[in-house]
C-alpha cells in the first residue's frame, strides 16, 4: 500500500503567498512575552552598604567556621559550638544596639557592617535549622528538640541579659 502524497502546509517554505492558520491561544493567557525582569541599578548610597554588609559578612562567616575547627561536634552529638556561637552572636548584639543608639554616634555604615554583616555571618540559625534535621533523622529526637528549645531561649536571653546590663553600666557611668 502506498501513500499518497502529502500537500505543503499553508505557510510553508512550498507556499509562502498563504498564511498560515494561528494557533489556539489560550484565552487566560497573556500573548505577549514577558518583559525581562530588571532590577533597579545601585543607587550611591547602596553600593557602599552592599559592601561593608559583604566584607562584615565574610569575616563573621570565618569566625564561625573557625569555631567550627576548634570545636567540632560528633555525629549525633549536641551541637554545643552552634548553640554557642548563636548565643554569644546574639550577646554581642544586644551590646552593639545599645552602644549605638545610646552611647555612640556611629557612621551610618558600621551598624551594616558589624550588626548586619559580621554577627550575621557570624550567628547561624540555618546550621542550628540543619542540625535539628540531623538530631531527628539519626534518631535522636530528644536530644534535637532540647536543642530547638534550649537555642531559642539562650538566644533571646542573651540578647536581653546583654542589653540590660549594658543600660545599666552606661548609665551609672553618667552619673
Amino acid at each position: 500500500m502506498t501513500e499518497a502524497p502529502r500537500e505543503p502546509r499553508a505557510g510553508s517554505a512550498a507556499h509562502p503567498e498563504v498564511p498560515a492558520a494561528p494557533e489556539p491561544v489560550d484565552p487566560d493567557l497573556d500573548p505577549r512575552p514577558p518583559a525581562p525582569a530588571t532590577r533597579p541599578a545601585l543607587t550611591h548610597g547602596e553600593a557602599p552598604v552592599l559592601a561593608v554588609v559583604a566584607a562584615g559578612g565574610a569575616l563573621g562567616a570565618a569566625a564561625r567556621y573557625g569555631a567550627s575547627l576548634l570545636w567540632p561536634t560528633a555525629a549525633g552529638g549536641f551541637p554545643w559550638t552552634t548553640l554557642l556561637v548563636n548565643a554569644v552572636g546574639c550577646a554581642v548584639i544586644g551590646v552593639f544596639m545599645v552602644v549605638v543608639t545610646d552611647v555612640w554616634a556611629a557612621h551610618r555604615l558600621v551598624r551594616p557592617f558589624f550588626g548586619t554583616g559580621v554577627l550575621g555571618g557570624f550567628t547561624t540559625f540555618s546550621t542550628y535549622a540543619v542540625d535539628i534535621q540531623h538530631l531527628l533523622r539519626s534518631g535522636e529526637a530528644g536530644t534535637g528538640l532540647a536543642y530547638l528549645g534550649v537555642t531559642v531561649v539562650a538566644a533571646l536571653a542573651a540578647v536581653w541579659c546583654s542589653a540590660s546590663l549594658t543600660r545599666r553600666l552606661v548609665r551609672g557611668r553618667r552619673k
